[in-house]
């Protein structure tokens, strides 16, 4: 066991090591929890992310600024595995589509580099992403707590371990059966197609394949931290404090900072800031599906006329790979100009989701962006793509009710190539239903900014997510200065 004490008797700094998964969803998350565990307790905490050089690059604001502030957050690096993609190229979303089987072959060869740096550093505890399993039994070797970082809320969690419960009667039915209902859900009763659920439910991936670890992984550990807050999740917090966890500590949004909001994982372009402040109050509709989400051109072009049509200003913002050659059908750009902007690349999303002019955000409902616009009280149009994101959208539609479906028919599916266009027709018919005055555009509205309230309250001090960073840091102290620890 890690030793805690120092000469003299006197308690030495926690020193606990941060291991991230290779997506900026996670990197971006856990070292927001990284900057906010050393800033709650800045004379006491040792916070180091561990992390590979392409991916580093990615935090650097963050880390920069955090020791700016006077609670330094170290940053560790180690190699990335060589799976044959570019130098620097260490992450999905930055990786291209057809090399994302590489970057979770990276993922298995990083057991053992893992394993060689926390023997050789000794860190007090560790807190890992989900993926890394292993990290787990080192903890157990050296004697240390491993506690699980996930950057997913709970509601996603428990949906999709229940639903493996039923895998081989999902897999059976097939993509044609009907609505599946999700078994073990308190509240109320969710159903989801076949379509919808993440792959690793239909047929045998990686994923599939490292379930069962991954979950006996984090069940065996010290906890699990999530980002997320009671009130957004509330019922199924407790619900996964139950089954899911040892210790489950809500510390989220660990992103929610006015003075973090500007710029990160690499955000940039202050200018569509600058365009926002020139637009009336809850004016814009924010469009942006995250760094991972591949339209076909078809599909961009019928976003792109939908936003023309719905004659409400928007921020769009567009992976360059889907606005290279004749994105936007011609003279679109010059109908929309001062109406809509356009940015290719990233914008600093918690900004523009806190400027007042946006009224709106349409989104692929990844988690971090579901939390980020709950944070900031704005309503969301949900238009999944892949993975638990249509898991998040019931959250979103039908339990907390602070947003609404881009589209209720046609099908949708989790896996590329397979979902039916979204027409122009529909993406107007949805801008104009959220943003009008009356009935359910209002009733999102009062819901987002409830919610915002909330959460503000959730991260300030005594508030619920302010508790809990403050009790996992004593629940870690406590564990490695025990000379009988606490570790499981």
């Amino acid at each position: 066991m890690a030793d805690a004490i120092g000469g003299g008797g006197r308690r030495r700094r926690l020193r606990v090591f941060f291991l991230p998964f290779f997506a900026k969803g996670h990197l971006i998350p856990m070292t927001d929890l990284a900057c906010r565990m050393a800033a709650a307790r800045p004379e006491e905490m040792d916070a180091t992310m561990v992390i590979t050089p392409g991916n580093a690059a990615l935090i650097a604001t963050a880390v920069t600024r955090a020791a700016a502030r006077g609670h330094p957050v170290g940053v560790l690096c180690y190699p990335f595995p060589d799976v044959g993609m570019e130098r620097g190229v260490e992450c999905l979303g930055v990786a291209a589509a057809h090399d994302a089987w590489r970057v979770y072959r990276a993922v298995d060869l990083s057991q053992p580099i893992h394993e060689a740096l926390l023997l050789e550093h000794r860190p007090d505890a560790i807190v890992a992403d989900v993926p890394f399993w292993w990290a787990t039994d080192i903890a157990a070797e050296l004697g240390v707590p491993r506690l699980t970082f996930s950057p997913v809320g709970v509601f996603p969690q428990l949906a999709m371990n229940n639903l493996v419960t039923v895998r081989a009667e999902i897999i059976r039915a097939g993509d044609a059966a009907p609505p599946v209902p999700v078994p073990g859900m308190p509240g109320k009763e969710i159903s989801i197609p076949a379509s919808e659920l993440p792959n690793f439910l239909l047929r045998d991936d990686q994923l599939s394949v490292s379930w069962d670890r991954i979950r006996a992984s984090q069940l065996a550990g010290f906890g699990v931290a999530v980002n997320t807050f009671v009130d957004l999740e509330q019922t199924y917090c407790h619900e996964f404090s139950r089954v899911d966890a040892r210790r489950a500590y809500f510390v989220g949004p660990v992103g929610m900072s006015s003075n973090t909001a500007a710029r990160r994982g690499g955000d940039g372009n202050d200018e569509c800031l600058r365009w926002l402040s020139t637009k009336p109050s809850r004016s814009v509709v924010y469009v942006s599906f995250g760094n991972w989400a591949y339209f076909s051109p078809r599909q961009v072009r019928e976003l792109a006329l939908g936003l023309e049509a719905s004659n409400h200003p928007f921020l769009w913002v567009i992976r360059p790979e889907d606005s290279s050659g004749r994105w936007a059908p011609e003279g679109w750009e010059q109908r929309v100009a001062g109406r809509g902007m356009v940015v290719r690349g990233c914008a600093p999303q918690l900004a523009v989701l806190a400027h007042p002019s946006v009224g709106a955000f349409m989104s692929h409902c990844g988690w971090s962006s579901v939390l980020e616009a709950a944070s900031a009280g704005v309503p969301v149009l949900a238009w999944p793509l892949v993975f638990e994101q249509f898991i998040n959208e019931r959250l979103v539609t039908e339990v907390v009710a602070f947003g609404a479906r881009v589209r209720g028919g046609g099908r949708r599916s989790a896996r590329e190539g397979e979902p039916e266009t979204v027409p122009a027709e529909a993406v107007a018919r949805a801008v104009a239903g959220i943003m009008a005055r009356g009935g359910d555009g209002d009733r999102a509205r009062a819901r987002a900014r409830e919610l915002a309230e909330r959460a503000r309250a959730a991260v300030g001090e005594g508030g619920s997510s302010w508790r809990d960073i403050h009790r996992l840091i004593d629940d870690l102290t406590e564990a490695t200065a025990s000379p009988e620890p606490q570790l499981q």
